[in-house]
């Protein structure tokens, strides 16, 4: 099958579809994503995801922040599987939350590590990383502290995070008290989001 317009495995795929499944039963339990996007899983959620990776698709360590639902944690976790290296750390503190991520790796097998923890607690049990990515957690000023911690004496760690139609007015607001590079990937799904890579992150005095 094809993610994205990029081929993938048979066993990825049955690895996706198998987490698909997976989600929509938790779902009816715990609120895993919006209600109104449930609709369309695959294309919204999971296709949405596999974009942080395809970004830099190399067997590193990864770091994915409020993992939630699993987006983008395990589609990035399942899709280095293929490469049978790398590893996904996945923080959320909620524990009902962590338990279906827990639950997601077991079953499909995938390559990662759930830390049930506050973002802000993380740092002490993770203690590097290639890169970093959130999806629908906060605005960008909020994203960057948290990714401080690996980030600001690292200027090679890349963080990749998606962001909706408001993003030039975040990255405006950042700017204020953060010095960044930063390439903007448009997204493959919506029309008005893109994906900001961000790299050499420093805060301003």
């Amino acid at each position: 099958m094809k993610l994205n317009g990029i081929s993938v495995s048979r066993e990825t795929e049955q690895r996706l579809t198998a987490f698909e499944a997976l989600f929509r039963r938790w779902a009816k339990a715990i609120n895993l994503v919006a209600p109104s996007t449930k609709g369309d899983l695959w294309q919204r959620h999971i296709a949405d995801s596999a974009q942080i990776f395809q970004l830099s698709p190399r067997p590193q360590t990864w770091i994915d922040l409020g993992s939630g639902g699993g987006f983008p944690g395990i589609i990035t976790a399942i899709l280095l599987t293929e490469l049978n290296d790398g590893w996904v750390h996945l923080v959320e503190s909620n524990q009902k939350k962590a338990s279906f991520l827990r639950t997601a790796l077991l079953e499909t097998g995938a390559r990662g590590t759930v830390h049930a923890v506050r973002i802000e607690e993380a740092s002490a049990q993770i203690t590097h990383c290639d890169c970093i990515s959130a999806r629908a957690l906060a605005d960008l000023s909020s994203l960057l502290n948290y990714c401080a911690p690996w980030m600001t004496d690292h200027p090679e760690v890349r963080a990749y995070l998606h962001k909706g139609r408001d993003y030039a007015a975040e990255i405006k607001k950042a700017d204020s008290s953060w010095s960044f590079d930063l390439i903007q990937h448009r997204s493959a799904i919506e029309d008005d989001s893109v994906i900001l890579e961000i790299s050499d992150l420093r805060r301003k005095d």
